[in-house]
């Protein structure tokens, strides 16, 4: 197995959005590719996110080189009237099918987790994204149901609802 860490997201991270949430490939379950005004918005609220308490962005980092290949991060929403983390994550193409995206993903649902702020992290993949579906599945998610939901705002889209109990995670 390729060596896999995390880092918290820097200011010289701008380039691994762009790869990412710029490609059409990568954001064909997410609208689609965001503009150059977005994706450097994005990047700034992912610069910012960190020691705000609500949330983390993390970059992955694989091989003997620790070459950035994806993100994964957790953030505060609001849902069903209850405060949770929403947790999504983006592995460059070159990088799937190795699971970095499942492995980065269950580290930072222990991250989230050690921190002791919510319960229960959702990630809400498109019906469609067979890939990330699996990927709930693999690190312990449990399937809740499918939910209507706005992404980016003006497209609608169907997901699925998978919850993660990372309280009892943590105890184990």
């Amino acid at each position: 197995m390729e060596p896999m860490s995390l880092r918290d997201w820097e200011e010289g991270d701008l380039r691994l959005l762009e790869a990412t949430m710029g490609d059409p490939v990568m954001t064909r379950y997410l609208g689609g590719p965001e503009s150059p005004e977005q994706i450097a918005s994005r990047h700034a609220r992912y610069v910012a996110l960190a020691g705000t308490g609500t949330g983390h962005m993390l970059v992955i980092l694989a091989g003997p080189d620790r070459e950035p290949v994806g993100f994964v991060g957790y953030w505060h929403k609001e849902w069903h009237g209850e405060l949770i983390y929403e947790i999504g994550w983006g592995v460059l193409p070159a990088y799937q099918g190795r699971g970095i995206a499942a492995r980065a993903t269950a580290l930072a649902l222990d991250r989230a987790g050690s921190d002791g702020r919510h319960r229960y992290v959702h990630a809400f993949p498109s019906v469609e994204n067979a890939a990330s579906n699996a990927i709930c599945r693999k690190v312990g998610f449990t399937l809740l149901g499918e939910a209507d939901f706005e992404y980016p705002q003006g497209h609608p889209m169907r997901c699925n609802d998978w919850r993660c109990d990372v309280a009892r995670r943590v105890a184990r």
